[in-house]
C-alpha cells in the first residue's frame, strides 16, 4: 500500500489484479507489481483493459512504484508502445541502483516519455506537470 499522506488525500482507487497492485487516479495510475513477475504483454492484459477503460483516449501518466523487484519482457516493447498512444509520461520510482540501471536499459526499447525519480512526490509531480503542458 502506498504510505503517503499526499495520496492518501486524493481519491483514487485501489484493484488487486494478478501482477499486483493498481491505483487509478484522474488522469494517472500507479503500478505496484509483485516481487519476481515476468510482466509480459499478454500477462498485462488485465492492466490493459484497466487504463483503456479508465482513460479510454484521454491523455494520461503512468507511475510504476517498484518497490518490488521484477521484469519486464523487453521483446514485447512495441505491443506496449503501440497499444498506449495517449500515455503521455511514465514515471518510475527507484530504490536502488539496480533499478535505475535496469530503467535505463528499458528506455532502448520504449518509446513513451519517461523519467526515473528517488520518490513517489517527485513521480507525481512530474506526471501532473507534464500532463498539464498538454
Amino acid at each position: 500500500m502506498i504510505k503517503n499522506p499526499y495520496l492518501n488525500s486524493k481519491d483514487y482507487t485501489l484493484l488487486n489484479v494478478k501482477l499486483g497492485k493498481v491505483y487509478l487516479f484522474d488522469n494517472y495510475v500507479i503500478t505496484e507489481f509483485n516481487e519476481g513477475v515476468d510482466i509480459n504483454f499478454d500477462n498485462f492484459n488485465e492492466v490493459t483493459e484497466i487504463i483503456k477503460k479508465q482513460f479510454d483516449d484521454k491523455p494520461f501518466g503512468f507511475i510504476a512504484n517498484r518497490l518490488n523487484s521484477y521484469s519486464i519482457n523487453l521483446t514485447d516493447a512495441s505491443e506496449f508502445n503501440s497499444n498506449f498512444p495517449n500515455l503521455k509520461a511514465y514515471a518510475i520510482v527507484v530504490y536502488n541502483s539496480l533499478t535505475q540501471r535496469v530503467f535505463e536499459i528499458e528506455n532502448h526499447f520504449f518509446k513513451f516519455n519517461r523519467q526515473a525519480f528517488k520518490s513517489i512526490e517527485q513521480a507525481i509531480e512530474w506526471v501532473e506537470d507534464t500532463l498539464h503542458k498538454k
